[in-house]
């Protein structure tokens, strides 16, 4: 790979139109070549749903299922999301929802075998962070929804820690724009808990805090 590849700069800038609505994003952003994780990955996957939502989701990347269907959200952590979403008084079709990466990053022990999610680096989320940038610009939520670490520190800077802010309502400047947000834990992270009930049962805690913020 010479070393001017668009990847070799870890940024999206350069993919990212002067101008256009979150369509034009999303048809450009299937075209990124702005960090290395495009080369592995199945497709882009943009942020979907209601372009006027009051409320934006943030995780962290796609998973599997999202990097083979397109969308984010759509595997087991997206049911779980939904369903806590509804019990907290959010109506999930309402919502805008994105990752703070827009591809997969995976280890394979060899092909055919299970895809499993790695965690992106700073270096890869500060490289997509202009699509995000957009999707905010565009779609002007009044609260962001901060789902895990990744997604924290890529919106907060590598200082974030979801234990200690969780369920809290913040005031912070992001890409320009100030933006209230409430972190919660990533829902996979619920599925990966020992204690599931009580881990889902502290997600709607802090997505009920989210739907006061609304209020």
């Amino acid at each position: 790979m010479p070393q001017n590849a668009p990847e070799d700069a870890f940024t999206a800038a350069p993919f990212v139109p002067p101008r256009g609505g979150l369509d034009a994003f999303r048809r450009a952003a299937a075209g990124c070549r702005g960090c290395p994780l495009h080369r592995d990955a199945t497709q882009t996957v943009f942020g979907t749903g209601n372009p006027h939502a009051r409320v934006m989701l943030v995780g962290e990347q796609p998973g599997d299922q999202e990097d083979r269907q397109g969308k984010p959200f759509v595997g087991p952590a997206g049911k779980l999301l939904d369903r806590a979403l509804a019990e907290a008084g959010i109506d999930p079709a309402q919502a805008y929802v994105t990752n703070a990466v827009k591809h997969f990053k995976f280890t394979q022990a060899e092909p055919r075998k299970r895809r499993i999610h790695k965690a992106p680096s700073l270096r890869e989320m500060t490289a997509c962070g202009p699509w995000l940038a957009k999707e905010l610009e565009l779609v002007e939520p009044e609260l962001i929804v901060v789902l895990g670490a990744t997604a924290g520190k890529a919106l907060l800077g590598s200082s974030f820690r979801v234990t200690q802010v969780r369920g809290t309502v913040l005031e912070e400047e992001i890409h320009g724009r100030r933006e209230r947000l409430v972190p919660t834990v990533h829902p996979s992270a619920v599925l990966r808990a020992e204690d599931r009930e009580a881990a889902y049962r502290g997600l709607v805690a802090d997505l009920e805090v989210a739907a006061h913020a609304m209020a």
